[in-house]
């Protein structure tokens, strides 16, 4: 969800960047760091931004000053973390501004911190709590995604909210954001989880050894020769 150019009062503009740039910049430490440790990363990185890239264009008309859509953040928080995928979104970011009329340069520290912070972080909690309880692929993968996403829109509603509160009042702006976002962006949640369950399934059948580490992978093989025993 991107706030669109001039929608927001610049102290306001400038309280997100101030918020975004040190998560930005760290992320690209952490980029150069992995590049130099493991150089065979990079594609895993690019693919993660071109997730990015690709579904956070695909956006709806949404409230005045905004757009709901998917995030495309998942992929990058579960792989590469939210600092990395904090630079990946600046990158789509800046690109979707000047050349698609897309979010805005004036609101892209709050479409940063939005998008390539907030919701990824919260999506990097959920994924890191259940892996440690080694919940599989499945819920892991649904749950970070969905909430990558949804509190992606949460963020930009509080936002929004904080930016125009009603009669003074920021929560009750909040309310009335949050109550019309949901509309779009709850179902774009769960489309972005079941599309991201689907191609880390492909991906643990296909290069297992990219989410070595990453996610709990049942042993298919031995479901399989489990079942044939049973059966």
């Amino acid at each position: 969800m991107h706030i669109m150019e001039g929608f927001l009062p610049v102290e306001w503009a400038l309280f997100w960047f101030a918020l975004s740039i040190p998560v930005v910049i760290w992320g690209f430490v952490r980029i150069r760091k992995l590049f130099a440790e493991q150089p065979e990363m990079k594609m895993s990185v690019a693919l993660a931004g071109a997730f990015i890239f690709v579904l956070s264009s695909l956006k709806l008309p949404s409230v005045t000053g905004s757009s709901s859509h998917p995030t495309g953040t998942g992929a990058s928080t579960i792989l590469h973390g939210v600092a990395i995928t904090s630079v990946l979104a600046t990158i789509v970011l800046i690109f979707q501004a000047l050349l698609l009329a897309h979010g805005g340069i004036t609101t892209l520290g709050a479409n940063i911190f939005s998008m390539g912070i907030a919701g990824p972080l919260i999506g990097w909690m959920a994924y890191k709590g259940m892996n440690k309880v080694r919940m599989g692929l499945v819920p892991t993968v649904f749950v970070t995604a969905f909430l990558a996403n949804l509190a992606t829109y949460i963020v930009t509603a509080l936002q929004l909210a904080l930016a125009y509160p009603t009669d003074g009042n920021a929560m009750t702006s909040f309310i009335t954001f949050f109550g019309i976002f949901a509309v779009t962006q709850i179902p774009l949640a769960v489309v972005e989880g079941v599309l991201f369950v689907m191609f880390f399934d492909y991906l643990a059948r296909a290069r297992p050894d990219l989410l070595k580490g990453k996610l709990i992978i049942k042993d298919r093989a031995a479901e399989v020769a489990g079942a044939a025993v049973e059966g």
